[in-house]
């Protein structure tokens, strides 16, 4: 009788590609806005500049397509090919419906399926382990996993909200997960966890349908109110990201049998360029087993390790027979890994 090995699939990226908006907004630029300083920001985030879009030329889901476009090409593949989406991302173009949609139909692709993710920084890594699982079972070939942002236009750009304000930015990034029947490349593992004690730390209470909803927001007219703005416990989420990282980096290799000495390539989620580099010295990686792109774009959530991986790549720092780890730390809080054999 055949084993249950002859029937199993691995899945490995085929695609990448990525986009941001062409306006550059620098730490000077957002001075005038609210009291901070490039060397401030800097200094706490380790960010000189992100981008935003020019308001009403870009929608979370257009940009998510301009990177799906890159992914499907570079892949050899025709949006014909491909069988299902995965969207991840916490700016959706509508409340409703999700933007997995909006890109089915702009891609002007089949009737194929397509699932929203509402995992925030971790939105990418829950998205490739989603996707994975897909492939592995034989449902699908070819799936389409993008991370898109549209953060700029619901931040609170005063000093009140420069804390949050001047992490984040817009982009996407995408990649094309394709069937692979070589279980010793691709995706290895992928690892996820969630703790919601903390859900308030990192989060935007409203418009939401049990809470407070817009009708309410508009009703109230309270220019106090900051329920619709981006919450942070800044040093809380630090304290508990770095901790999450370095588990959830080591439960990956411990899966595999393999060391932190066989990282080729760590491409963590831009949160914070300190926490990267607290995780870098903690597992003794060298600069060229790390990278960062936060210091040009800021934070994108689930764009971010999409942007980052894509830009490696191009750079030619993942080379073939890579070990890459992907790892993300957010909201929820959630977090999470995976373990790829380039």
């Amino acid at each position: 009788m055949p084993t249950i090995q002859e029937h199993m699939y691995n899945s490995r990226i085929a695609g990448l590609g990525f986009y941001v908006p062409e306006n550059v907004v620098t730490n000077d630029d957002l001075s005038k806005l609210m009291d901070t300083s490039d060397e401030w920001i800097q200094e706490r985030t380790g960010i000189k500049e992100r981008r935003h879009i020019i308001k009403g030329e870009e929608t979370t889901s257009s940009m998510g397509v301009k990177a799906a476009k890159m992914a499907i090409s570079n892949a050899g593949l025709t949006p014909d090919d491909i069988d299902f989406i995965v969207f991840a991302t916490l700016s959706p173009d509508y409340y409703f419906p999700g933007p997995g949609v909006m890109v089915q139909r702009d891609l002007e692709m089949k009737t194929v399926g397509a699932v929203d993710i509402r995992n925030q920084c971790s939105g990418f890594v829950y998205g490739i382990s989603l996707a994975d699982q897909y492939i592995k079972t034989g449902m699908y070939e070819n799936v389409l996993v993008i991370g898109s942002e549209l953060h700029s236009t619901g931040l609170d750009m005063t000093t009140r909200g420069r804390d949050v304000s001047v992490i984040f930015g817009d982009g996407a990034g995408s990649v094309v997960l394709r069937r692979e029947e070589n279980l010793e490349k691709g995706i290895l593992s992928s690892h996820l966890h969630s703790e919601g004690q903390h859900a308030e730390e990192l989060s935007v209470i409203a418009p939401a349908m049990g809470t407070r909803w817009v009708t309410d927001i508009l009703e109230a007219n309270d220019p106090d109110d900051t329920s619709y703005f981006p919450y942070m416990n800044g040093k809380f989420v630090f304290k508990n990201a770095v901790v999450r990282f370095s588990e959830v980096i080591r439960e990956g290799l411990e899966k595999n049998n393999l060391g932190v000495e066989d990282i080729d390539m760590l491409i963590p989620h831009q949160a914070n360029l300190r926490i990267a580099q607290f995780i870098q010295k903690k597992f003794k990686l060298s600069d060229d087993q790390v990278y960062n792109n936060i210091m040009y774009y800021g934070n994108t959530t689930a764009a971010s390790i999409p942007i980052a991986l894509t830009e490696a790549w191009q750079k030619g720092k993942i080379k073939d027979g890579d070990l890459v780890i992907l790892a993300a730390f957010g909201s929820g809080f959630t977090w999470g890994s995976v373990v790829i054999r380039w």
